[in-house]
């Protein structure tokens, strides 16, 4: 292949179903994940995973931590720092309650998946050693949703650091996927004294990695990567440092691949990223 693009086997015959109204679209479910940054020398690193190659879904490409919102946390008030509620429900495109589950579920699924917490004792300050067994512990339970990340941080009488984040990118699944998401990207500076690990079961890497580096490495077949994977890292590039990404404003209008019948083919585009058009045939495999 050209590139390190993956599109799941399945898609062409999904397609037409929905092409033809045999398909109803899935409600995509909320859900959030992360490009948590550090800087080098050179610039800005992201912290990727590679997931599994024996995942169903895009096994052995790579991504960024993250997973659906916990709807526990719409309506349990947690502490908060940075920037309101209400701020953030704007940006986001959303009601207060959902801004805060998102939010949340930004925070919880970077601590899941890369062990890194964005909330601390007081509005100013992270946690510094998450490592511990009562920690570990702790961290298992919230992936195994035994409590939500509102009761997590009242267990821990920890705040929320919000103005560690910034909202980067809004993705919606395509209507022929059976399991659909409205996914939120967020850009993350990696707090002093805390380090990065794999503590996902999902993924057998993780990097630190430079955007353009990664973006190479796709465009040479080397990185598999989905479309909002790559146009995501593609947006960081021009960044000098984590500091002027989280800084940045992007826009936020969801991308939605849309799929259309042209002179005897499926057409799949996602509006404003062209490089990912696909043309399928009509008859037979892609």
């Amino acid at each position: 292949m050209a590139n390190g693009q993956w599109y799941p086997p399945e898609w062409p015959d999904r397609i037409r179903a929905l092409s033809s109204g045999e398909l109803t679209p899935a409600t995509p479910r909320r859900a959030a994940t992360v490009m948590l940054l550090r800087d080098s020398v050179t610039g800005p690193a992201v912290h990727m995973l590679r997931r599994r190659a024996s995942m169903a879904f895009a096994g052995g490409a790579y991504a960024y931590p993250g997973g659906g919102v916990d709807p526990r946390d719409d309506d349990h008030l947690v502490r908060w720092a940075g920037p309101s509620r209400a701020t953030w429900a704007a940006r986001l495109g959303v009601d207060e309650p959902g801004a805060q589950a998102i939010v949340c579920a930004a925070v919880r699924e970077t601590y899941e998946e890369a062990g890194v917490l964005l909330a601390g004792p007081t509005p100013s300050t992270v946690v510094g050693d998450t490592t511990g067994e009562d920690w570990e512990a702790d961290r298992e339970a919230l992936v195994a949703r035994a409590f939500s990340f509102a009761e997590f941080l009242d267990r821990r009488d920890l705040i929320l650091r919000s103005d560690l984040l910034a909202a980067w990118a809004r993705w919606i699944t395509p209507e022929f996927e059976p399991k659909r998401y409205d996914t939120f990207f967020f850009v993350a500076a990696l707090p002093e004294g805390q380090r990065t690990r794999n503590a996902s079961t999902e993924a057998d890497r993780t990097v630190w990695i430079a955007p353009g580096e990664a973006t190479a490495g796709y465009d040479k077949g080397d990185l598999l990567m989905m479309p909002p994977t790559i146009a995501t890292l593609r947006q960081l590039t021009p960044y000098g440092s984590a500091a002027d990404a989280l800084a940045a404003a992007p826009d936020l209008t969801p991308v939605l691949a849309q799929a259309r019948l042209e002179e005897g083919e499926l057409v799949l585009t996602w509006p404003g990223h062209e490089e990912f058009t696909k043309h399928i045939p009509t008859r037979g495999s892609a």
